[in-house]
C-alpha cells in the first residue's frame, strides 16, 4: 500500500472540514514536519505517551521540547498537547523476553502496539475523528509494521486510523530543517534503554 497516497486521499475527501485528530508524538523532531503538514487539514491534539523512554530525565526533556516546538511552530489550526502517564513498567512488561532483539525487531513492534493501543483508546474516549502517530517520519521506522498495528487498533476501538508514511515527500528532511530553524533538541537514540545501549 502507498501509505502517503492514502493520507492524501483522506485529506482530499475532507471537503474543507477540519476533523479532530489525536496525533501520538514520540518527540519534537518527529512532530515538527507532521504538525506543519497535518495542521492545515485537522484540528490536532498531540498525545505524548511514551513509557519506553529512558531515563526519566530524557522523557521530561522530550516533553519540554514538544511544548517549546508548539510555542514556535506556525500551524494551520491551533494544536493542543496532552501527556499520558509515564509508566516504564508497561514498556518493560511488553518487552519481556525480547530484550536481545535487534533494533527494528519484535521488541519495537511490541512497543508500537503499546503506544498505539493507548492512542486509539484515548482517541475513542475523547470523541476524536481520527488517530495516528508521528512514528512513520523516522527513516529507520517500518511504515508497514506501524500502519498494520494502527489498523488493528482502529478495529479494536472502532475509530478511524489515518494511514501515513510521513518520511515520504521530503518529510524527514523537512523535520531536520525545522529542528535547525528552531534549535530543537534531536536525540541520538530512539528512546528505550535497549536502543540507548546500542546507540541507535
Amino acid at each position: 500500500m502507498n501509505y502517503q497516497k492514502e493520507t492524501e486521499n483522506i485529506i482530499s475527501s475532507l471537503g474543507g472540514r477540519s476533523p479532530r485528530l489525536l496525533l501520538h508524538a514520540c518527540c519534537a523532531p518527529c512532530a515538527s514536519y507532521v504538525l506543519e503538514y497535518l495542521s492545515r487539514h485537522f484540528e490536532i491534539t498531540l498525545f505524548y505517551y511514551n513509557p519506553n523512554i529512558h531515563p526519566a530525565g530524557e522523557y521530561e526533556k522530550r516533553l519540554t521540547e514538544l511544548e517549546r516546538l508548539l510555542s514556535l511552530l506556525e500551524t494551520g489550526n491551533p494544536v493542543a498537547l496532552i501527556a499520558g502517564e509515564y509508566s516504564p513498567g508497561a514498556f518493560y512488561e511488553s518487552a519481556k523476553g525480547l530484550e536481545n532483539e535487534p533494533e527494528g525487531g519484535l521488541r519495537c513492534s511490541e512497543c508500537f502496539k503499546l503506544r498505539l493501543n493507548e492512542a486509539a483508546r484515548t482517541a475513542k474516549e475523547g470523541g476524536f475523528d481520527y488517530f495516528t502517530t508521528t512514528l512513520t517520519v523516522g527513516p529507520r521506522k517500518n511504515a508497514e509494521v506501524i500502519n498494520e498495528i494502527g489498523k488493528a487498533m482502529s478495529e479494536r476501538y472502532a475509530i478511524p486510523y489515518l494511514y501515513s508514511d510521513f518520511k515520504k515527500r521530503g518529510g524527514y528532511q523537512r523535520s531536520i530543517e525545522l529542528c535547525k530553524m528552531f534549535g530543537i533538541y534531536r536525540q541520538h537514540y530512539c528512546g528505550c534503554a535497549y536502543s540507548l545501549s546500542s546507540d541507535v
